[in-house]
């Protein structure tokens, strides 16, 4: 009975002693945690430029903040001249100046920040001004997107039925079209931030690049990023994917109507107006499908993916309006009268 005794009061002392160790374990574990999700929390991201080059990558801020430049005026030049042509006061010229919009807003929310990088050497940005980049160039990207899917299916309709075009394509159609571009856009890309933000960045908060971009963000988090990858993945495909077969589906059923027709003239006339238009989507979902692949490669040759990031959102907004003003002659000649040209250049 006495051995019984002492045996229970053994496991009694043993039972207290095990359920103190966990009550330790269980305060140091609540510590760490506490450690992890307090101390270890960044508060900020370095941006660190181009990856490889950092000696010379001063040099890029010149052609940089030229391209920026060439943005701001010839679409702001664009959107004056559209708003005080009466003739151009269309839907394929609406969509014009919707684009145009599109691309100084793509260009001012990350062009000015890498020109800071460059030139003050200022890498920091705090978490909600890297989302709220991180939403905005997706946006912008996409509505750039959906901007030329607007302007393709308006091409369509003008050239495979021009009779009920004037009855189609409204400016109703055209207020319609960008509501739901806008909308689309914009509600869609509203989890790439939110759940970038869910992320836990405990220890590194140095970006190899001179973006907040969805990937390059996430792959700093300490947790587990499969859902953003694929929501990214679901994104992309769902819009720019989506835009882009839609988008070369209309061009398809253009060209295939025109050639059907009798007239050199009319086929002369109508590929034309349409141009403009498909040197410059070739371009957009090239480079699109260009980042897409080199993202793949990305850990062992950062610079390209990045490089082509930057140049995607800056080449675009110079590009588009260049090409409309020398390739379309209503809008050329309504830029010349703007500047105050159109005397010389019909005495010329």
């Amino acid at each position: 009975m006495a051995i019984e005794v002492l045996f229970r009061g053994y496991f009694i002392q043993q039972n207290h002693n095990a359920n103190a160790e966990n009550e330790t374990s269980g305060d140091m574990d609540i510590a760490l945690s506490a450690i992890n999700n307090s101390e270890f929390q960044v508060s900020e991201f370095i941006l660190m430029g181009f990856p490889g080059i950092h000696e010379w990558q001063a040099w890029l801020s010149l052609p940089m903040a030229l391209f920026y430049l060439l943005a701001l005026v010839a679409n702001l030049l664009i959107l004056i001249t559209i708003s005080k042509e009466p003739n151009l006061h269309q839907p394929m010229y609406q969509f014009l100046g919707v684009l145009a919009i599109v691309d100084i807003g793509m260009a001012t929310t990350s062009i000015p920040k890498i020109l800071a990088i460059l030139w003050f050497d200022a890498k920091a940005i705090s978490l909600p001004q890297c989302f709220a980049q991180m939403y905005a160039i997706n946006s912008f990207m996409f509505m750039e997107s959906g901007t030329f899917l607007c302007m393709a299916v308006d091409r369509y309709i003008a050239i495979c039925y021009p009779l009920q075009y004037p009855f189609i394509v409204t400016e109703a159609f055209v207020i319609k079209a960008t509501l739901s571009m806008v909308l689309r856009n914009g509600l869609l890309t509203i989890p790439v931030p939110v759940l970038a933000a869910q992320r836990h960045y405990c220890s590194r908060n140095e970006i190899d690049h001179c973006l907040c971009s969805n990937l390059g963000v996430t792959s700093l988090a300490c947790d587990d990023i499969i859902t953003n990858k694929l929501y990214h993945l679901l994104l992309a495909w769902l819009v720019a994917g989506s835009d882009m077969i839609l988008v070369f589906v209309s061009y398809a059923l253009i060209i295939h109507s025109v050639l059907r027709l009798n007239s050199a003239e009319a086929i002369s006339k109508a590929l034309s107006t349409c141009s403009s238009h498909i040197i410059l989507i070739l371009f957009f979902y090239t480079a699109v499908v260009l980042i897409s692949i080199t993202h793949l490669a990305g850990r062992r040759i950062p610079l390209i993916p990045n490089l082509l990031n930057v140049l995607h959102i800056v080449i675009p907004p110079s590009l588009n309006p260049m090409v409309y003003a020398l390739r379309m002659q209503e809008l050329k000649t309504g830029i010349q009268r703007v500047l105050g040209l159109g005397e010389y250049v019909s005495r010329k």
